[in-house]
């Protein structure tokens, strides 16, 4: 089992519950696949180092997770097409 950081950056203009939604979404992602959810760290409403989508502010989470090496690639094939996700980045963390 490898530990991963998945970092989300999430649309800031969408309500609460559809934020909170995506956020479930992901992580039910990575249960699905075979990932244990550990950490989940709510870094709030941050403004973006740049315009993204004519869009300034994002909301940050960092999901630290443990899973095989198959789950990251499947994670990021379903959050590439979802709509409220403005970014993502899945690195593995060395121990």
């Amino acid at each position: 089992m490898n530990k991963y950081e998945f970092i989300l950056v999430v649309n800031a203009k969408v309500e609460d519950d559809d934020r909170v939604a995506t956020l479930e979404k992901v992580k039910g992602y990575i249960e699905r696949f075979g990932g244990t959810i550990g950490t989940i760290d709510d870094w709030g409403k941050k403004r973006l180092a740049y315009e993204i989508q004519k869009m300034k502010d994002g909301y940050y989470y960092i999901i630290n997770f443990e899973s095989d090496s198959t789950t990251p690639g499947e994670l990021e094939q379903r959050v590439r097409i979802m709509d409220n996700v403005l970014r993502y980045l899945c690195i593995r963390v060395d121990a």
